[in-house]
């Protein structure tokens, strides 16, 4: 039941190709976004589409996973954690970020 505690699913497509990074004592980082949609009928009965995005980050052998075999329009299952940072921008101004750190992840759809 602890792992429940901070926790994130979704079901989404990449909006673009993943960012692979290969950092200090050989570790490398994927990071990428994906799209989540939620479809409704505002109060007219018009069909409304609210997307979502959301920033997920992949670390070790799981990175190689996605610079591997995912890229831009991939539909994938994900979970992870939801971790928040931020950090001084260049221009002085301070940033915040908001992102899931990948645990597990599912590649769904047709095979490319």
């Amino acid at each position: 039941m602890n792992h429940l505690r901070n926790s994130v699913r979704l079901i989404g497509n990449l909006g673009a190709n993943p960012e692979v990074k290969q950092l200090d004592k050989g570790n490398k980082m994927a990071r990428f976004s994906i799209a989540t949609n939620e479809v409704y009928h505002d109060k007219d009965g018009n069909k409304v589409t609210d997307t979502q995005w959301h920033s997920v980050v992949a670390w070790g052998k799981t990175a190689d996973i996605v610079e591997e075999y995912l890229a831009k329009g991939s539909e994938v299952a994900i979970e992870g954690k939801l971790t928040s940072r931020n950090y001084e921008a260049k221009d002085g101004e301070k940033k915040y970020v908001t992102e899931i750190v990948l645990n597990e992840l599912l590649m769904l759809g047709r095979k490319s």
